[in-house]
């Protein structure tokens, strides 16, 4: 069950979850993904085939997986410029940034593969390694010095677990991603809660992500860059592990995937 503090709208019939997109940002000009729930339900499971659920009438109408990508993904419709599962388009990102087959793999030289461009959303995010600098292990915790954009607190330094030691916070985090110049670029950032949420794919658990575009996620909460307006000493997380939305205290230790372009 998605929390309440998750930016999807959730309507519970018996045994049913029907998700709505309810965000709109400057950073998705170019699109919205789906949520990646194909199945639909009825009274007594929420795994029912969708052929034999009504859409726009019956018992149990207008059900997610009937509308929007992942239907017309379903349907052999949708026209992709990259891969992926659904409604998702994904393309590979070389470490030069150039761009990649879907037959490539991870690796440190240049052209191999190190991040992965949203195609719906333009966004582009880093992909986790298994060691070093991204490994998927690490922990960091939530922390800008800009404490003027953070209610006066500016979170805890250095907290977690990380490749360099005294890096361990999300600030620090983007800063060495940046001097690496992943994907030929050094404008890497924290994403926001909003744009986090964007590659959830919600018929998926532990990890709740296409595994074929963003391999080594820990099926464990992120950190997005947005603070919790509620509490300033907590900042918003995404869980991917079931697609939840909490809000812990900045001290704790999550992971982080940075992302570039939009907003």
């Amino acid at each position: 069950m998605l929390s309440k503090s998750h930016p999807f709208a959730e309507v519970r019939l018996p045994c049913i979850l029907i998700a709505a997109v309810l965000f709109t940002s400057q950073a998705f000009a170019s699109g919205l993904n789906d949520t990646g729930i194909t199945f639909c339900g009825d009274a007594s499971t929420n795994t029912a085939s969708c052929a034999t659920v009504a859409k726009d009438g019956g018992t149990y109408p207008r059900q997610d997986a009937r509308y929007g990508r992942d239907a017309q993904a379903a349907a052999g419709s949708l026209s992709k410029t990259g891969g992926g599962g659904k409604g998702f388009d994904f393309t590979k990102i070389a470490n030069n940034g150039s761009v990649l087959s879907a037959s490539a793999v991870l690796g440190n030289g240049p052209t191999d593969w190190a991040c992965t461009r949203d195609n719906v959303t333009g966004l582009i995010w880093e992909v986790k390694t298994t060691s070093g600098l991204r490994s998927q292990s690490h922990t960091y915790t939530w922390y800008n010095r800009n404490s003027a954009i953070n209610g006066g607190f500016v979170g805890t330094a250095s907290g977690g677990t990380c490749f360099t030691s005294g890096h361990c916070d999300t600030e620090k985090f983007v800063q060495d991603v940046n001097a690496a110049g992943l994907c030929g670029a050094s404008d890497w950032r924290m994403p926001s809660r909003k744009e986090l949420t964007s590659i959830l794919d919600l018929g998926r658990v532990n990890p709740a992500i296409d595994p074929d575009y963003f391999p080594n996620t820990p099926g464990s909460s992120f950190w997005s860059g947005s603070p919790y307006a509620d509490n300033s000493r907590s900042a918003w997380g995404v869980d991917f592990d079931g697609g939840g939305a909490p809000n812990p205290i900045r001290g704790y230790g999550y992971a982080v995937r940075l992302v570039r372009g939009g907003q």
